[in-house]
């Protein structure tokens, strides 16, 4: 039952994926193409803790708290730069 639901999972969490990218390239603003490329990394993150559970490996859960890490800094900097166009004062 687990692994049907881990598959059906994994199939969605994919498709969403195929949608944000769709959404970043042809976001009319940057705001758009910032809260997609957020919401891409999050599925990766989310993508990879169950292919983790799926093949009972610990190596995909420490990719995908740094991966999280990663994506939170890098949210950070594209507020920054939508913001004030400038990153480094």
């Amino acid at each position: 039952m687990i692994d049907t639901a881990l598959d059906i999972a994994l199939g969605l969490f994919g498709l969403s994926m195929l949608l944000n990218l769709g959404r970043l390239l042809r976001g009319p603003d940057a705001t758009d193409r910032a809260l997609a490329l957020d919401t891409l990394y999050i599925n990766t993150v989310a993508l990879l803790i169950l292919f983790g559970m799926k093949l009972g490996s610990m190596v995909f859960f420490e990719a995908a708290v740094v991966i999280a890490l990663l994506g939170f800094v890098s949210t950070l900097v594209l507020a920054k730069y939508v913001l004030r166009r400038d990153i480094i004062e």
